[in-house]
């Protein structure tokens, strides 16, 4: 792989290439479609960890979105000093470190569109209900052996591929750059996964999907693994660091902030990570426990930034080469320090009553709607449908009708029932199940 192929501009569709603009770049404007967008301004009200959270304090799927971007924009941009330097021909064309903050802040800011309401448990009970209810089992026989698979193993990073790629999500068009940095994941769910490559611990696209990552893997020259698998574009492992970094991170703030885990385990565990730079003298003297936890936060992420940094510019050959698979922040210095954070926070937090409650509730949710829906779609489409099934298709929003019209294969539909599923928030997931099973009735 080569840098000026990797950093390609150019939209899914175009036939030629536009120039680079310096001024106001493609990448830029993929940053402002996604901000701009539908299904990123409904992260707000989307589960990261705590549901329907009450204290200002603690992250949504937006702010941590956000925060991803921040982060992934510094690792990019420090990235981006060593590539020019050692690449003079991206200077020669046009490209500065701020395109390499583009593509990757863009990347970062769509990495949890696809998805669903109440977090992994979400997840789970789309594939669930494909696997084990009977009313999704009767589909599998209507679709192929790889439409199957994908029905049964929801997949975020599959969906939001998906969306970023749908024209009923407004066209959003990202550069090629930009939807290879985003895909964590560059295979389809029907391929057999190689034990040890991070790349492909899960699957990032859709049968739907296929022929538009064999073009961006094209145009981009991505190391071609076996049929229908690549190797990852290596600004993915970037984005990929951003969200560990701020997970790991800013799920133990939130954790300490509710009271799950103790301020002073907190801060030994981010006083491991900054090193030489933490003063115990200096954390004391600042206020309130609120605002020396802020401060940790910062140093260690910015530890932890320095350090993904050089670790992805000590592989970045590798990377070209298709050869390097792993998470960068699995060879940096405080790795050790983020595996004892990640076996505290499993303990102590996504185990806790409150996520487990919320994880509980978000399967009932889920598996009702699908449900209601899947059935309501299927007998409109391709059988006839009762007073029940039309009831239930009138509170689907309009874009979602327009969609339907003239769909011929019930994968399609079925794909089209769970855009709308998972891109519900946590709140009209909820408002909507109590509709359905009459708890809402108006008086």
């Amino acid at each position: 792989m080569n840098w000026l192929q990797l950093l390609s501009h150019k939209r899914p569709g175009e036939s030629q290439n536009i120039a680079h603009d310096q001024t106001r770049s493609r990448f830029e404007q993929d940053f402002d479609r996604i901000i701009f967008s539908h299904p990123f301004r409904k992260l707000q009200d989307k589960t990261q960890v705590f549901p329907l959270p009450e204290d200002d304090f603690v992250h949504t799927r937006l702010t941590h979105s956000l925060e991803v971007s921040v982060v992934g924009r510094s690792l990019a941009k420090n990235a981006g000093i060593y590539l020019l330097e050692e690449y003079p021909e991206l200077s020669k064309a046009g490209y500065t470190v701020h395109d390499f903050g583009g593509i990757v802040g863009a990347a970062c800011l769509a990495h949890d569109l696809g998805n669903p309401p109440f977090g992994h448990s979400g997840e789970d009970s789309i594939s669930s209900f494909f696997l084990t209810n009977p009313h999704g089992q009767f589909f599998e026989n209507k679709v192929s052996k790889e439409e199957w698979k994908d029905l049964t193993t929801f997949e975020g990073n599959a969906q939001g591929l998906r969306i970023l790629n749908s024209k009923g999500n407004g066209g959003l068009k990202l550069t090629y750059a930009t939807l290879g940095a985003f895909t964590k994941y560059p295979l389809s769910s029907s391929c057999e996964k190689e034990k040890g490559r991070k790349s492909q611990k899960k699957f990032g696209y859709y049968q739907c999907n296929a022929s538009l990552f064999a073009e961006m893997a094209l145009e981009m020259e991505l190391v071609e693994l076996a049929p229908n698998k690549w190797s990852r574009h290596p600004l993915a492992f970037l984005v990929e660091a951003a969200d560990d970094i701020c997970y790991h991170i800013i799920d133990l703030e939130d954790g300490c902030r509710l009271g799950l885990v103790p301020f002073d385990q907190v801060k030994n565990l981010l006083a491991e990570i900054i090193g030489a730079s933490y003063s115990e003298e200096k954390v004391q003297k600042i206020a309130s426990q609120n605002e020396r936890l802020g401060t940790l936060r910062a140093m260690a992420i910015g530890q932890l930034i320095q350090e993904c940094s050089e670790a992805f510019i000590e592989n970045e050959k590798a990377m070209r080469e298709g050869s390097f698979d792993t998470d960068l922040t699995s060879l940096i210095p405080s790795a050790p320090a983020l595996k004892k954070i990640i076996t505290l926070s499993i303990d102590k937090i996504y185990r806790s009553k409150l996520v487990l409650e919320k994880e509980a509730g978000g399967y009932e949710v889920i598996d009702s709607l699908i449900d209601s829906f899947a059935n309501a779609v299927y007998a409109n489409q391709f059988d006839k449908p009762l007073p029940k099934h039309k009831s239930i298709l009138r509170l689907l929003p309009e874009e979602y009708e327009v969609q339907l019209k003239g769909v011929e294969s019930v994968y399609e539909a079925l794909q089209i029932v769970i855009d709308f599923i998972s891109g519900l928030t946590d709140s009209h997931a909820v408002r909507l199940y109590k509709t359905i099973k009459g708890y809402r009735l108006p008086v």
